[in-house]
């Protein structure tokens, strides 16, 4: 139970209500002019955590994206190579997927994007600017070429250095953004709250997840159909043993903490996959394969843009946004938060969003959070039975695999 109270999901949540909670005490009559003091600080706080969390945006890109490429290319091999193209290949087909399901469904759900009445939030009593270092493409870029020159020459230095500033950045994370994110959450739910808009949207927060949920289950089909006649093998041999593995993927909500249970899951699914390929690719797959993250982060970025600015973005920002985003999946693991912490840049560079809509994201987003995770963990043996299949195809000899993560 204590895990549960002082896990980021809960924290989240608890700020949502009694954000939601205090926008509403503020707007009410008898609470006016008290409502208007609290208000001014509400607006200025929030400001000012949202201009602390962009500034450590670029440095999440160049922490975690730079050292994943160093890392992945120690072992430039064949079977790397086919393990990174089916990875990404999943992320972006999924992602893609998703977006046909957005421009779908999502005009369909009762969204209000405009509601008649809504009180005005005063303004910012004093602006504290903190500018990013540099933008966050211009991070990405030189996240990708800084880790792909460390990698051509061998630089030992640089690459271990890229290694600490991870760590650094891991606890620039941990200490700093993610204890500030429920205050932050907490102060622009009171901000809706108390505009009026919150009560109009929350039954719609609720059908996205379960929109969402139902997506994993949909695109793990896909993938274990795919593996089986790809691998000329009975799918139905490996996601019988994924049980503890989804179950432990809900709990903890890490695909590292569920590494080791998914290992062993794996194991037991020997045939149809390799134990060479089980001790490659499961952990490989841990770092690399976010599915249904990525699914479902593309889904929600396209619920927060109806609902916070009338439409969603045209389908040249999202496929580019896709694109992108299967990119900056690899350097999710590890970060506090997953796929959406490490994709911040690309949500406000991209598509555009403001405070609000990163708040929004960041909340929906770690609601479901675990279900996510549990897709990605329980898609990794859908792949690993692609490289099984590709190993035996191609005459590959069964050997003792291993790879330094």
């Amino acid at each position: 139970m204590k895990k549960i109270f002082t896990s980021l999901p809960f924290k989240l949540l608890v700020g949502v209500v009694l954000g939601i909670l205090a926008g509403q005490l503020a707007g009410t009559e008898h609470m006016e002019r008290a409502g208007d003091g609290v208000m001014n600080i509400v607006v200025t706080v929030r400001f000012i955590l949202s201009e602390l969390i962009n500034f450590c945006v670029p440095l999440i890109v160049i922490g975690f994206i730079a050292p994943s490429i160093t890392r992945l290319g120690k072992s430039a091999s064949r079977m790397l190579g086919v393990a990174l193209f089916c990875a990404y290949a999943s992320s972006i087909l999924a992602a893609l997927l998703s977006m046909a399901a957005g421009y779908g469904i999502i005009p369909h759900l009762s969204i209000v994007s405009e509601v008649e009445g809504l009180k005005e939030l005063p303004e910012v009593v004093f602006q504290l600017e903190i500018p990013e270092i540099m933008s966050v493409m211009s991070a990405l870029v030189l996240s990708v070429l800084l880790g792909l020159a460390c990698t051509w020459t061998n630089a030992v230095t640089m690459t271990n250095l890229l290694e600490e500033f991870q760590k650094i950045v891991l606890q620039v994370v941990t200490r700093v953004v993610i204890p500030i994110l429920p205050v932050f959450i907490g102060f622009t739910f009171c901000a809706l709250s108390y505009e009026g808009t919150i009560t109009k949207q929350l039954p719609v927060f609720l059908q996205i997840v379960l929109i969402v949920i139902a997506g994993h289950y949909l695109w793990m089909a896909v993938l274990y159909i795919a593996a089986g006649i790809y691998s000329r093998s009975n799918p139905l041999d490996v996601v019988k043993n994924y049980g503890p593995a989804y179950i432990t993927a809900v709990g903890t909500m890490s695909s590292a903490a569920t590494l080791a249970v998914a290992l062993r899951c794996a194991k037991k699914s020997e045939p149809p996959l390799r134990d060479d390929m089980v001790d490659f690719g499961i952990p490989l797959f841990a770092n690399i394969h976010l599915c249904g993250s990525v699914l479902t982060e593309v889904f929600f970025v396209m619920t927060v843009s109806q609902i916070l600015y009338g439409r969603m973005p045209d389908v040249g920002t999202m496929i580019l946004f896709c694109l992108l985003l299967g990119v900056f999946a690899i350097g999710a693991p590890g970060v506090p938060g997953g796929t959406v912490m490490a994709s911040l840049g690309l949500i406000t560079g991209v598509l555009g969003f403001d405070e609000t809509g990163t708040a929004l994201m960041l909340t929906i987003f770690a609601l479901q959070d675990s279900f996510g995770t549990a897709c990605n963990i329980t898609g990794d043996g859908a792949l690993t039975m692609i490289l099984s299949g590709y190993a035996d195809r191609h005459n590959i000899k069964e050997q003792n695999l291993k790879v330094d993560l």
